[in-house]
């Protein structure tokens, strides 16, 4: 859980990056961790997505968890957490914006919970972006979370990966994540692995860089 409950639990949180410097980077991956894990451990994925002039950017949730409950409980009970971090989303894409990228090259890229809040941001902040990558994750909050999201993606592309028998994850929301954000606007790509376990897989690394790439 994170370490205090003010206002903003993670407005002070620490900012890993790698890549390009963002002075000189032709697009920004903002990559958001996972519960329990660090800004650091989901930069490691940059050494797998060598895209030239690619600055990755990663900001560290407080007490290293995003919220403290699952992303299917009402989103009410995991405030203020959940608030402060789709904050430190978008303060990091703002920053990235004030260094001259524009939001066209900038992608997000989370992993478990970090997916769950990168996928909520972008449906709550519907405009075209680089692309989406949600590893393990979808829309955050109960089954009666409103979900009339304004908004045009504009063909954003929209990678969703995850298991079909994830503990976590089920593939039912991975399924409704990617319907709402096609509504959105962007064009999606989902793919369920059989059998696979709460983890990352060489094909979806593959779906990555071809976002990345293009």
């Amino acid at each position: 859980m994170p370490a205090d409950n003010t206002s903003d639990p993670h407005a002070n949180g620490e900012v890993a990056v790698a890549g390009s410097p963002l002075s000189d980077a032709h697009g920004v991956v903002v990559m958001l961790h996972g519960r329990g894990a660090t800004a650091e451990s989901i930069l490691s994925l940059a050494a797998e997505l060598r895209v030239p002039g690619m600055a990755y950017i990663a900001p560290q949730a407080g007490g290293s968890a995003w919220y403290p409950l699952s992303f299917l409980a009402p989103t009410d009970q995991n405030e203020p957490w959940l608030s402060s971090a789709l904050a430190t989303v978008g303060r990091t894409v703002t920053s990235a914006e004030a260094a001259g990228i524009p939001a066209e090259r900038i992608f997000l890229l989370g992993f478990s919970q970090g997916a769950c809040l990168a996928t909520e941001w972008v449906a709550r902040n519907a405009r075209r972006y680089g692309g989406l990558c949600a590893l393990s994750g979808g829309l955050i909050g109960d089954s009666t979370t409103p979900r009339d999201y304004p908004g045009d993606l504009g063909g954003m592309p929209a990678f969703f990966g995850c298991s079909d028998v994830d503990a976590h994850i089920p593939a039912s929301r991975v399924k409704e994540s990617g319907q709402l954000l096609e509504r959105l606007g962007a064009r999606v790509d989902l793919r369920l692995y059989p059998g696979m376990g709460h983890t990352v897989n060489a094909d979806e690394i593959g779906a990555v860089l071809q976002i990345l790439d293009a």
